[in-house]
């Protein structure tokens, strides 16, 4: 295999740009100096980490653990230390990474848009309830994530997970992160084409795969053949959205650069149309600029986004067909944008006669006990499985429309309903401060609590309003386009004291309105008091609006002093 990092120049007839200063780009002969984990990727490929795992880690216990591995490549693997109990949100920014590790690791199974059956759902269930305490959430990268992860135990569980069609390999890392594909992907009445297919020759070209396996940074992919463009296309990497052709018919349209964090940008629609067998070679043409091209001096900046918008798509096309296609893409208007994303929340008839139904649990968080539950379920009514949604629910596909109701009654013995309040059905949450390293506050408990306050207050809420709850400002749960996100911060009381409390984003949204929640100057909501703040802010919201209009459109012209929910209005 050649050496990527040494890339040859482009050809004479694509001029590629250069930036004022080296920015760490292969392609154009910048490979020194290298920060820290541009040097422990080349000291040795992350990949590799596996067989260390495998045969001397396992084996010798955490102290054994090479700390290039243990901060770097374990990640590869879907391994991430987590936060050692006892440590406020005032010591994330002040301790170093070291000192906060936990001996126990966070682990990410990658599902990557695939129907988790009876015994893939049970193997997830099992291996959470044995081995992680009983934890696990959905998040919103259609992942699995689990807790208190000893070393010792990592290759039972891989033994496990495997032989159910699973794996964590590169869901962390500086690689393709876990594909988010639509949950009602090839069984959805009004579906434009089906992506499955190119999904899966995606996931097998990109994991253990040496080429693709030192990015820059993570690399995060979404495919949707849906016309609701349920998997958050605005917000990734690369997203292939479903569209259809005047002459050629469904193909995909191609999206680049998009992305959260602190520098929130929203992707690029190229409008082109690639057709289903193309698409992974489109996807290999991204994922290779990104590696050539990225930049790497800074982690900061090491995005596809940041390429993307010093280049401009046009010329980020120019540079896909020229140089790594090797031919033109043909053009087609993007498709047209929903109003908003799909969930797929509720019983909904498949074009096949039979139903499938989407379930949520409160804001991600289930355990292994329900998990096992749900792939019993799936057994005893004998649907075809279950996928997990980029906004973590999931769906079960394949119920006899005879059986819809039962299967839903008993959803709710099991703690998921297909039934839920607003606020339960919109809401999601990170990790937080419980588990993950760089929070600042508690999220998940948190959100829990707003959820169940919310469901008293606003029992009948006849409108949807978001809310996404982030434990610090790097946006996994999607802060800057829910209604209303909650970005943890350190805030001080009434009385001066330092708090858990939160920056609030309000109006942001994806879909036909897609930009980023409006934050007002000097403004923080206390943990404490964030009940209180978005009832204020719900309550103004509701006897405010005009006919029709939604909760973001509301926030771009409502007066400042409701957004801060400083004025309590009485209840229509």
């Amino acid at each position: 295999m050649p050496d990527l990092r040494f890339k040859p120049e482009p050809a004479q007839h694509t001029e590629i740009p250069r930036p004022k200063r080296a920015e760490g780009q292969w392609a154009l002969g910048y490979t020194e100096p290298l920060n820290k984990n541009e040097q422990s990727k080349k000291d040795d490929d992350p990949l590799n980490v596996r067989d260390r795992i495998l045969y001397t880690y396992s084996k010798r216990g955490f102290d054994s653990i090479d700390p290039a591995d243990l901060r770097g490549r374990f990640r590869w693997m879907g391994l991430y230390t987590q936060r050692a109990p006892g440590f406020d949100g005032g010591k994330t920014a002040q301790l170093e990474e070291e000192e906060l590790d936990d001996r126990f690791f966070m682990m990410r199974v990658r599902t990557d848009g695939q129907v988790l059956d009876a015994a893939a759902l049970r193997a997830l269930g099992e291996c959470s309830t044995e081995f992680a305490r009983n934890t696990a959430d959905i998040t919103d990268r259609n992942n699995i994530q689990y807790h208190w992860i000893d070393v010792v135990d990592v290759p039972a569980i891989w033994e496990r997970l495997e032989g159910a069609g699973l794996t964590t390999v590169e869901a962390c890392g500086d690689s393709p992160r876990p594909f988010l594909g639509s949950p009602v992907a090839g069984i959805a009445k009004d579906e434009i084409i089906d992506g499955s297919p190119a999904l899966e020759e995606i996931k097998r070209l990109a994991l253990n795969n040496p080429e693709f396996s030192n990015l820059p940074r993570k690399f995060k992919t979404a495919l949707t053949g849906h016309p609701s463009h349920d998997v958050a296309p605005e917000v990734n990497d690369v997203s292939f959205v479903g569209t259809i052709h005047p002459e050629h018919g469904p193909g995909f349209d191609l999206w680049v650069g998009g992305g959260l964090s602190t520098n929130p940008m929203l992707a690029q629609k190229l409008g082109v149309w690639i057709p289903l067998d193309q698409v992974a070679e489109a996807w290999a043409g991204v994922a290779g600029i990104f590696r050539d091209y990225g930049y790497r001096r800074l982690r900061s900046k090491a995005r596809l986004k940041f390429l993307v918008a010093d280049w401009g798509k046009e010329k980020f096309r120019e540079v896909l067909e020229k140089e790594y296609l090797g031919h033109p893409l043909v053009d087609c208007p993007s498709p047209a944008t929903p109003l908003a994303q799909g969930d797929h929340v509720g019983v909904h008839e498949q074009k096949d006669g039979k139903f499938f139904i989407g379930a949520t649990p409160v804001v991600g968080r289930i355990d292994g006990t329900t998990l096992t539950a749900l792939g019993d379920l799936v057994e005893r009514y004998g649907a075809v499985g279950a996928r997990l949604t980029a906004y973590q629910k999931l769906v079960v596909i394949g119920v006899d429309g005879a059986d819809t109701e039962a299967f839903a009654d008993d959803l709710e013995k099991i703690g998921l309903t297909a039934r839920p309040s607003n606020w339960r059905r919109t809401a999601m949450a990170c990790t937080g401060i419980e588990f993950c390293k760089l929070a600042i506050v508690d999220t998940k408990e948190r959100a829990r609590r707003l959820v169940g306050e919310l469901e008293k207050r606003f029992p009948d809420l006849d409108t949807a309003i978001s809310i996404n709850v982030n434990g610090c400002p790097n946006a996994c749960a999607r802060t800057q386009v829910a209604d209303i996100g909650l970005k943890g911060m350190l805030v001080l009381d009434g009385s001066g004291n330092q708090v858990e409390g939160f920056q609030v984003h309000l109006g942001g949204a994806l879909g036909l309105r897609a930009g980023f929640g409006r934050k007002l100057r000097a403004h923080k909501v206390t943990s404490a008091g964030l009940d209180d703040y978005v009832t204020n802010v719900v309550t103004a919201y509701l006897a405010d609006r005009t006919d029709g209009e939604d909760f973001a459109t509301w926030t771009v012209r409502a007066d400042e002093v409701h957004l801060r929910g400083e004025k309590v209005v009485e209840a229509v």
